[in-house]
């Protein structure tokens, strides 16, 4: 029997070789070519996304690099001009100490240091000061003991001082702040500074606040802080105030049965002409008030300096407690109080 030949051709088939049977047929090839193309445009695809990722993680990586060592040098370049603002109202303070007179508001340290360009300062060359960051340092030296210490409401026993806490309630009650509160806090502040296993003390002592917003630590509420910042500070010992600096209200709260009114009338006349010696300022108010020398002077020891800076679009504020002793003004304390860019 002659073998059998196929001799049509079905689409998409070529002809194969003989069959084992004798003949020979067309096999089914040619199919797999789609497949194997689209398998490669796949992979093709996967590679192009594969390496865009990595190629913009790449570029992320560096730009966060980038934003990180801008932002530490913008640091750094803050705190370096910040530590010269200190340097600056330690400098005014020391040689406002060799007068040896009394502390007034009408010396070089009561006078603010307007926002000025440093910008020429930071540039790396002098010739081109233009290309340098915008910097503008502002600052401002006040008198810490212009304000009531209630470091004072703990006497040296670690007791409440009575007189103390009747002043801390009239200035409270004169403020608008509930004169209840002053016993709280002179109660948190007594069980802080006290030694462990002394008479009265809490079982569970809190912490001893520094600044006065860390007076919530007492239990003193947002609002009453807000009204108490600009009256009360908080000093690492006991001291007076100054008759020179303090406000009304604080002078009338520290003079047993002064009101305001009399006070207005004592911060008037030192307007005119400061008060050299606490007898000055007895001679402007009634008889009947005495002006007690151990709560009381016309010279202070504490200042706080607040400097300000403005690098680009940042502003950064610190805020540092310093202490004079005779010629030499120490800091006792440095806070960073505002970090936040500046508006539009």
């Amino acid at each position: 029997m002659n073998p059998i030949r196929r001799t049509g051709r079905t689409p998409g088939r070529s002809q194969a070789g003989p069959h084992p049977l004798g003949g020979s047929v067309d096999v089914l090839v040619g199919r797999g070519v789609p497949h194997q193309q689209g398998a490669a445009l796949l992979t093709a695809m996967l590679i192009v996304v594969l390496v865009s990722s990595l190629a913009s993680a790449m570029v992320w990586q560096q730009w966060r690099a980038v934003q990180v060592e801008s932002a530490e040098r913008a640091r750094t370049q803050s705190a370096w001009i910040l530590s010269g603002a200190l340097d600056w109202a330690r400098l005014i303070l020391r040689e406002d100490a060799k007068s040896g007179g009394a502390t007034t508001l009408s010396e070089p340290w009561a006078t603010p240091l307007a926002e000025a360009r440093l910008s020429s300062f930071l540039a790396a060359d002098k010739a081109s000061t233009d290309d340098g960051p915008e910097a503008f340092l502002s600052g401002q030296i006040t008198d810490a003991q212009a304000r009531y210490n209630l470091r004072n409401l703990v006497g040296d026993d670690g007791k409440v001082v009575p007189v103390e806490l009747a002043a801390a309630r009239r200035l409270f009650d004169s403020i608008g702040v509930s004169p209840e509160l002053a016993d709280r806090v002179a109660s948190g502040l007594r069980d802080a500074v006290t030694q462990p296993g002394s008479e009265g003390r809490s079982a569970t002592p809190p912490l001893l606040p520094r600044t006065v917003a860390q007076l919530s630590w007492l239990g003193v509420d947002r609002d009453s802080l807000r009204r108490l910042a600009p009256y009360v500070v908080i000093l690492p010992v006991r001291t007076t105030i100054n008759l020179n600096t303090a406000s009304r209200e604080v002078i009338a709260a520290n003079v047993e049965g002064m009101d305001l009114s009399a006070a207005a009338r004592l911060v008037q006349s030192r307007q005119r002409t400061p008060f050299k010696a606490i007898s000055e300022a007895q001679d402007q108010i009634p008889p009947s008030l005495a002006l007690d020398a151990s709560r009381v002077d016309v010279k202070s020891n504490f200042f706080e300096v607040r400097g300000r800076i403005r690098l680009g679009d940042r502003v950064l504020e610190e805020l540092s407690l310093v202490e004079r002793r005779g010629l030499d003004v120490l800091p006792l304390r440095r806070q960073r109080v505002n970090l936040q860019d500046a508006p539009g």
